[in-house]
């Protein structure tokens, strides 16, 4: 893992060119993209990383959490990797990160932002309890086992990954007196602004896509920022871990 000079982890490869930026969604780490990568690394025409965004992972626990603050994380990224532009592939809350970058406000090329997942429509007792989370310390535990299992948990990924695995490994961090779930709890009080008048304010190509068994998201909650948005058959919220082989051709089609 490398870092920016502002404390964001990150892992890369590839060779100079264009980059693809792989953003995981709220509660997940860079590490959700190894399926993904074990694929696909190789075919594409450039550098790639996978970062831990601010307040996950190996990256600093330092607010503000608010998606512009990720994007400028982002934005950091790219420059320090002397990235000629940037292709955005974002799952749920990276998506929305994505989006908010290709804004043209962070003096970075976006050529494309690919955001699976995300959730548009938050009722107002969804984002009482996400800024609640907000305000909660983390949960420590006795084992690196058992803050996996939170991990996988905070990340959707419960039913997917073993705790075992390094995946759910990649969420685990050592705290106060135990282990915690590699997540600021703070990370939570991003949520509130509008979804869809941050994605409609993306400058970049956006499109949009979902698992078909996806219950955060549907097909016409997405046709309203993307008329073009498509369904992933085979794949619930987390469509990149379980269907890469699907979620890669949405790279060369969008």
């Amino acid at each position: 893992m490398r870092r920016t000079r502002s404390g964001i982890a990150y892992a890369t490869g590839g060779t100079d060119g264009p980059l693809l930026l792989l953003l995981h969604g709220l509660g997940a780490t860079g590490a959700v993209w190894t399926p993904l990568l074990a694929q696909f690394h190789e075919a594409w025409p450039g550098r790639w990383a996978a970062p831990d965004l601010r307040g996950h992972g190996l990256s600093q626990f330092t607010p503000p959490y608010g998606y512009a603050v990720h994007a400028a994380d982002m934005a950091e990224l790219a420059t320090e990797l002397g990235a000629p532009s940037v292709t955005v592939l974002g799952h749920s809350f990276g998506g929305v990160v994505g989006a908010v970058l290709g804004g043209g406000w962070f003096g970075v090329a976006v050529d494309r932002v690919v955001a699976l997942g995300v959730k548009i429509d938050w009722t107002d007792d969804e984002v009482t309890r996400a800024q609640a989370m907000a305000r909660r310390p983390p949960q420590v535990f006795a084992s690196a086992g058992e803050a996996a299992d939170r991990h996988l948990k905070l990340a959707g990924l419960r039913d997917l990954v073993d705790p075992a695995e390094p995946v759910a490994r990649a969420g685990v961090r050592i705290g106060e007196g135990g282990w915690i779930a590699a997540l600021d709890p703070r990370a939570f009080s991003a949520v509130g602004p509008p979804v869809e008048t941050v994605l409609s304010r993306c400058a970049a190509p956006l499109r949009l896509a979902a698992g078909a068994a996806d219950p955060m998201v549907g097909l016409d909650a997405m046709r309203r920022v993307d008329p073009d948005a498509v369904l992933i058959e085979g794949a619930g919220h987390n469509a990149h871990y379980e269907t890469p082989e699907a979620v890669w051709p949405l790279l060369q089609s969008s």
